[in-house]
């Protein structure tokens, strides 16, 4: 048992007004959805709605209690690289990036990644391979699948099965039918939402700052020195200034050529107010980043990371913490937070993939066929991730290698290394042959998984591999080969 009675009573009340909240707008937006189009991008929303819609997107359960787990577990480090140096690379990278996708995609009517790929560089073949491998982003699902379950099975004391389950049904159901016009509405109360509960567990641990910063951090040198170190030797993913600094600003900047992050601006219904859409979704995210200080708060409250004498696994950490530190009304909102950035994600995933594999991968392969069903092939397709998802996510609540987080950055860092150069090439190159950017795009894949799986560089040969070093290096490798291609190699038009 973790959460009181009391706690597990409330607990369901909330999640049912919550999910009644939900309904309403999958069903005020299922009204307003009569195609595929409609469906992945709505009618239109004003800019500072879909910038919080765009923040809880780009934030989610991994930002609340996965990467605070990370640090929990290694410290300072961590916070360094998780809570400064990526979210200020995606910072930078969205509003550079995001002017000329935004404005290159409304002139080609593009509703997916895929299709802006496919028609800047007016190739069928390199659209369909971009809808294939946007299957790599199931496990970015299942991050948030496990993190979502974590958290309502320690606050309603049930059983994760029964937990993964229930959110698999709910949410991969009504996204079946709302689609953009429900999405960006739910998100932006998810957004809200999580803004409150960010600045509650960032002053969460304001106790222990009694004797100030110094007192603080004796707090936790006390515990393992290596907290308190800007580099922790012994974890997996924070051990030196190349891993925590230039690995993850180069992930940082291509973290946002995702489909669910990259192509909100496309929902804008004055691309004009592009700058407000960026604002109100930075100024927000900028909150939520440092949550992850949390982890450290965590990490002084169970020093020696165990709860009724069982070891916290990394990803159970902070949904204790909020079960077993927070009264019932503050801890339930803060519950409710964490759901919130979860769903957000999960909501924007379920979207963007279900609509690449429907448009982009099914109707190039069987052409009118699915044209002319386009929004029933896409709710069967929905069914298809729910079921693959489940059972991986089930997989992953089980056997994970140290978290599920391993697991989602090697499929979703794939998949981004992938789409980085052309999208750089295509928003900021004139005349860049598809033949150029297509190999780059294998390279940065075939580098990503050789370097992680073949543990080359001494960084691999460890028990848990961080995959932030493989895609770097596959990023940057694809960049050189990419730019030596379009000088040197390619056939100008």
């Amino acid at each position: 048992m973790t959460a009181s009675n009391q706690w597990t009573f409330y607990m369901w009340v909330i999640l049912a007004i919550y999910a009644l909240l939900i309904l309403f707008f999958v069903i005020r937006g299922a009204l307003r959805t009569k195609n595929i189009n409609d469906y992945a991008l709505g009618n239109g929303f004003p800019s500072w709605i879909v910038g919080l819609s765009l923040a809880a997107s780009m934030t989610s359960a991994a930002t609340f209690v996965i990467n605070p787990g990370f640090i929990a577990l290694y410290g300072i480090s961590g916070v360094i690289s998780f809570g400064f140096v990526l979210p200020l690379s995606a910072f930078i990278s969205l509003i550079v990036f995001t002017k000329g996708f935004a404005k290159y995609g409304s002139s080609v009517k593009a509703a997916t990644m895929a299709q802006w790929i496919g028609n800047r560089y007016n190739n069928k073949s390199y659209a369909l391979f971009f809808g294939i491998i946007a299957l790599f982003l199931i496990t970015f699902i299942v991050l948030i699948n496990v993190g979502l379950t974590q958290v309502l099975s320690k606050s309603l004391n049930a059983d994760p099965y029964f937990v993964l389950l229930g959110i698999t049904i709910f949410v991969f159901g009504y996204m079946m039918f709302g689609g953009a016009n429900s999405m960006v509405y739910t998100n932006t109360v998810q957004a809200i939402i999580m803004f409150v509960v960010a600045i509650i567990l960032i002053g969460s641990g304001f106790d222990n700052f009694e004797n100030g910063i110094a007192g603080f951090f004796e707090k936790l040198h006390a515990i393992d020195p290596n907290l308190t170190q800007t580099t922790n030797k012994s974890s997996y993913f924070f051990r030196d200034y190349f891993e925590i600094i230039f690995c993850q600003i180069i992930i940082g900047v291509a973290i946002v050529c995702q489909p669910h992050i990259i192509t909100k601006s496309l929902m804008l219904k004055n691309p004009k107010k592009i700058n407000l859409f960026l604002a109100s979704g930075i100024g927000f995210m900028f909150v939520y980043f440092l949550v992850v200080i949390a982890g450290l708060y965590a990490r002084i409250y169970f020093p020696d990371l165990t709860f009724n004498g069982n070891k916290l696994k990394m990803d159970e950490i902070i949904p204790i913490y909020v079960v077993t530190k927070f009264s019932v009304g503050v801890g339930l909102l803060i519950v409710i937070g964490l759901i919130s950035a979860g769903l957000s994600t999960l909501e924007s995933l379920i979207q963007s993939l279900s609509i690449t594999i429907t448009s982009d991968v099914l109707e190039p392969l069987f052409g009118d066929k699915i044209k002319n069903n386009s929004i029933s092939i896409n709710r069967g397709v929905i069914v298809i991730l729910a079921i693959i998802s489940f059972f991986i996510s089930w997989d992953q609540i089980n056997y994970p290698n140290l978290s599920v987080a391993i697991f989602a950055q090697n499929g979703v860092y794939a998949y981004f290394s992938a789409a980085f150069v052309p999208v750089l090439f295509g928003t900021f190159l004139k005349d860049v042959s598809v033949r150029t950017v297509f190999i780059a795009s294998i390279v940065a894949i075939v580098t990503h998984f050789s370097i992680y799986y073949f543990k080359i560089t001494p960084y691999m040969k460890v028990p848990v591999q961080n995959p932030g070093i493989s895609a770097s290096i596959g990023i940057v490798v694809s960049v050189i080969v990419g730019y030596f291609l379009y000088k040197f190699g390619q056939n100008k038009k």
